[in-house]
C-alpha cells in the first residue's frame, strides 16, 4: 500500500459538452483508442499504490460500476482466443482494487461533489483524480510524483499545476506561490484565483485534476459559501488553507489532455494512436 490508500473520482456530470453521445454514455467512458477514461484513471491511482477507489457518481452512471465487475459471458466467448488478452488490464484492476460509490444527487460544484465522498474517506488523507484530464509520461505517473511529495509535506494539501497561455487562464483555478527551498518545481501557495480574467489572473499556473487532499479538507468544504452560481468551489476550500501555508502547488512531469472537451479528446487519441503505429 502507498502513502495515500484511497483516491475519489468525482463522476456524476453530465458531459454536456459531448452530447448526444453522454446522453446514454458516461463522459468517463468514452475510450481513448480502445480504453475507457475512468480506466486510466484508475490506473494512474494503482500506480501510487493506492487500492481503494472511491466513484462519486449518480443514477445515470451504471456503466461505470459495470465496467469493473467481472463479465463471465464475454469472458467465456473470447477465452482461448487472440482477444482473450484485451480484459486484462481491467480484470487487474478488479482483482487488486476495492470500489465504492456513492451518488452525488445535484451537481453543485468539485467542492460539493469531494464532500458527497467525506463517507468513503473518512478521517485520512486522499487523492483526487478528475478522469477528463488525462495525463501521460515515460516516467512515474503524476499521482505517484505528488505522493512522493506529499510524503515530505504530510500536513499539506498537494495540487497539480501547469503553465497554460494567459488567454487560457479563465478556465482554470490559478495559484500564485513562492518556490519551496531547492525546489524548481514546487510553490507554496498564498493565493488561489478560480478563473480569473487574463488581467487579473496572478500568474499562468493553472490547477488541473489532480489533488492530494488532508482529511481537514471536508470541515473546510461544510463551512465554505457557494459562489455566485451556487457552487462550491474546491478552490475557494483550498485558499483557506492556503493562508494557513498548507497548500503546494506541483508543477508536474508530463504531458495532459483536456479530454473535458472535444478538440482535447480527439488530440488524446490521436497522440495515443500514433504511439502504438
Amino acid at each position: 500500500m502507498g502513502i495515500i490508500n484511497k483516491c475519489l473520482f468525482p463522476v456524476a456530470g453530465y458531459g454536456t459538452r459531448f452530447l448526444p453521445a453522454t446522453k446514454a454514455i458516461p463522459k468517463e467512458m468514452l475510450p481513448i483508442l480502445t480504453k475507457p477514461l475512468i480506466q486510466y484513471g484508475v490506473e494512474e491511482a494503482m500506480s501510487a499504490g493506492i487500492r481503494t477507489m472511491a466513484m462519486v457518481t449518480s443514477k445515470h452512471k451504471q456503466a461505470i460500476e459495470n465496467h469493473f465487475k467481472t463479465h463471465p459471458e464475454i469472458e467465456s466467448s473470447i477465452q482461448g482466443t487472440a482477444k482473450e488478452s484485451l480484459l486484462d488490464e481491467v480484470n487487474r484492476t478488479i482483482e487488486q482494487c476495492d470500489f465504492a460509490y456513492i451518488e452525488q444527487q445535484q451537481m453543485l460544484g468539485l467542492g460539493h461533489a469531494i464532500y458527497t465522498g467525506k463517507p468513503l474517506i473518512g478521517n485520512e488523507p486522499f487523492a483526487v483524480i478528475l478522469p477528463d484530464d488525462l495525463c501521460a509520461n515515460d516516467g512515474n505517473s503524476v499521482l505517484l510524483q505528488m505522493t512522493k511529495l506529499y510524503a515530505q509535506h504530510p500536513d499539506c494539501c498537494i495540487v497539480a499545476i501547469e503553465a497554460v497561455s494567459m488567454d487560457a487562464v479563465d478556465k482554470y483555478g490559478v495559484i500564485d506561490g513562492n518556490l519551496l527551498n531547492g525546489s524548481n518545481n514546487a510553490y507554496r501557495v498564498h493565493n488561489m484565483v478560480e478563473k480569473p480574467s487574463p488581467a487579473v489572473a496572478p500568474s499562468n499556473l493553472a490547477i488541473i485534476g489532480r489533488y492530494i487532499l488532508t482529511p481537514d479538507i471536508f470541515t473546510v468544504l461544510e463551512n465554505t459559501k457557494p459562489d455566485k452560481n451556487g457552487e462550491i468551489q474546491i478552490t475557494d476550500a483550498l485558499m483557506t488553507l492556503a493562508k494557513k501555508g498548507k497548500v503546494i502547488a506541483y508543477q508536474f512531469q508530463g504531458r495532459r489532455f483536456d479530454c473535458g472537451n472535444v478538440k482535447g479528446f480527439v488530440e488524446a487519441n490521436t497522440v495515443f494512436a500514433q504511439e502504438m503505429l
